[in-house]
């Protein structure tokens, strides 16, 4: 079996202001990294708005629709930006994560990942934030339980930030357990332990500044023996790599072999419960030399797995 990266020349249309952290270097970096290694290349389909209904209600996403300017940027909120080309990038993230369950269920691939932006997981119900617009992650589980017909998807996220949008999104869906482990305190401030889901179906892992590979650790193994016990059909993970100590915009210590090992934990959890079915979407990830050599080793560990 085979590893495939889903991306889109689409997501490089949207632009922020000079200086902003989430740019469009991220995404070119991403593909200079993996550019050598074989994997099954896609290109991310635009998703449509049935597919971001699941998530989010017409009326948002028709606001954000009417929100893209005809040139030049567009402020959302003090962190959130459009540009033209905006909400196609953002539909090719939704497409992209929607195709790579397809072609992990339909047994094309063993696993996915997918290099696109603008990312997703603080998107909530009906407010776009944190650099985010829709849920993307969070849409590729509802996806996979209503037209795949999924009893149990897991959805996990080690960005440095809390994935508040995700917590939102799956919070009365009892078919999902979110898993994510994020520094506290930091922006946007939600993630407490006492954040539990309408099912007891979320699971929040604060981490203390300067918290390294071995705290990090420590707290995943359980979380990934629950993940076991959950039993899920299908692994998702929002893959952010903001949690490294040479990001700029945190202050976790984490090294790039911490994302090697907490991506090939997953995969091996996953190889006992789902047959390896896991499908990886790039959130985070703000240093541009950190973005690219972590990428490359999650990229190379699902490439491993799927071996």
């Amino acid at each position: 079996m085979a590893t495939a990266l889903i991306t889109h020349a689409d997501c490089l249309e949207h632009v922020t202001p000079d200086g902003h952290p989430e740019r469009v270097a991220r995404l070119e970096h991403v593909w200079h990294a993996l550019a050598d290694l074989d994997l099954v290349r896609e290109s991310a389909p635009e998703a449509d708005d049935a597919a971001l209904l699941r998530c989010h209600p017409q009326a948002y996403i028709d606001r954000i629709a009417a929100a893209e300017p005809a040139e030049g940027i567009h402020q959302l909120d003090e962190d959130t930006w459009m540009s033209p080309g905006s909400m196609r990038a953002a539909r090719r993230g939704v497409g992209g994560a929607l195709r790579a369950v397809d072609m992990v269920l339909g047994g094309e691939v063993q696993n996915a990942f997918c290099a696109t932006r603008p990312p997703g997981h603080h998107a909530e119900t009906q407010t776009p934030m944190g650099f985010c617009l829709f849920g993307t992650a969070a849409l590729a589980a509802k996806y996979a339980l209503d037209v795949k017909g999924l009893s149990r998807v897991a959805v996990v996220d080690f960005d440095v930030h809390h994935g508040n949008g995700t917590q939102d999104l799956l919070w009365d869906e009892p078919r999902t357990l979110f898993i994510g482990s994020h520094q506290m305190p930091l922006w946007p401030g939600t993630g407490t332990a006492d954040e539990r889901g309408a099912h007891d179906n979320i699971q929040n892992i604060p981490l203390d500044p300067g918290s390294t590979g071995t705290e990090m650790r420590a707290a995943w193994e359980p979380a990934i023996a629950r993940l076991a016990a959950f039993n899920p059909e299908l692994l998702i993970i929002s893959a952010g790599f903001d949690a490294h100590k040479d990001d700029p915009l945190a202050q976790l210590d984490w090294e790039t072999e911490d994302f090697a090992w907490i991506t090939r934990a997953l995969c091996d959890m996953a190889a006992k419960v789902c047959g390896g079915r896991v499908v990886s979407t790039l959130e985070g990830g703000y240093d541009l030399s950190a973005l690219s050599a972590a990428a490359r080793v999650h990229v190379q560990e699902l490439m491993g797995a799927a071996r």
